[in-house]
């Protein structure tokens, strides 16, 4: 992936469409049927006419045409623009998706604000392990490779004692809607070590999950890690010790509360 992502790189391919001269009680049964959608891309052949969303059937008749009623005036965006460029858009405009059009002006795509967070979340996830690869190479002295695993939750060892159950849901919300950034795993001689996720995996587990993606840090060699320490002073075996914190806010939302 480019150091610069781009929309054709997180677009989706498959679009669903409507045509021109579908009714509006036709589309409106689709947008029932279908999975989280609230409008389509218009488009007669590959040429994109315009969008109809929810909102544009609202009052219409069910018998009126698409094109009597959907939205003309377009944003459209190109497969060679840049996610942060396509994420001003969204911001500005309040659109949460954009037809994505090659140089003849042909759907080859769309572009939603689920697919701009996504790609901010797949950038930020490798800092925080490069950071971590540089830290324990530092401290202790040893090789470290990174590899993208599927990991079982309950072969994790946590590092932190207590979640906060008000994040939970948020958290929830985000696997379910693949927003949640990968888990960072330490591998310390086939003991897997949990640095970084600990609400996303507590969450994983409230709605069923057995196992996530996550960036696993191999060491060539064991050592004796600080967090395997704190674990153990903590009594964590398993992400069944962790407590889940009811009864607090989290310390950044009574701070907020402080400064209003």
């Amino acid at each position: 992936m480019s150091g610069k992502p781009t929309v054709g790189e997180y677009m989706t391919r498959e679009v669903k469409t409507v045509a021109p001269d579908d009714t509006v009680a036709e589309v409106a049964q689709r947008i029932i049927d279908s999975d989280g959608h609230n409008g389509f891309p218009v488009t007669q052949g590959r040429t994109v006419q315009g969008f109809v969303s929810a909102r544009d059937l609202l009052l219409a008749d069910e018998n009126a045409q698409i094109f009597t009623v959907m939205s003309e005036d377009l944003v459209v965006s190109h497969p060679d623009m840049k996610i942060t460029d396509v994420a001003r858009v969204i911001l500005r405009s309040g659109i949460q998706k954009l037809p994505v059009v090659d140089d003849a002006g042909n759907l080859v795509g769309i572009i939603s604000n689920t697919d701009v967070v996504r790609s901010q979340i797949e950038r930020a996830t490798p800092q925080k392990v490069g950071k971590l690869m540089r830290t324990l190479e530092q401290i202790h002295g040893v090789g470290v490779e990174e590899e993208r695993r599927t990991v079982r939750l309950d072969r994790l060892t946590p590092t932190q004692a207590r979640v906060y159950a008000d994040e939970l849901e948020g958290r929830e919300y985000e696997l379910e809607n693949g927003l949640a950034e990968p888990l960072v795993v330490i591998d310390n001689d086939g003991d897997l070590y949990l640095a970084d996720g600990h609400h996303r995996v507590m969450a994983a587990q409230e709605i069923g999950l057995a196992e996530m993606d996550a960036y696993v840090v191999v060491l060539d060699e064991p050592v004796e890690l600080g967090m395997a320490q704190t674990a153990r002073q903590e009594g964590l075996d398993s992400l069944s010790d962790i407590e889940v914190v009811d009864y607090a806010r989290h310390p950044l939302v009574e701070a907020t509360k402080r400064l209003q």
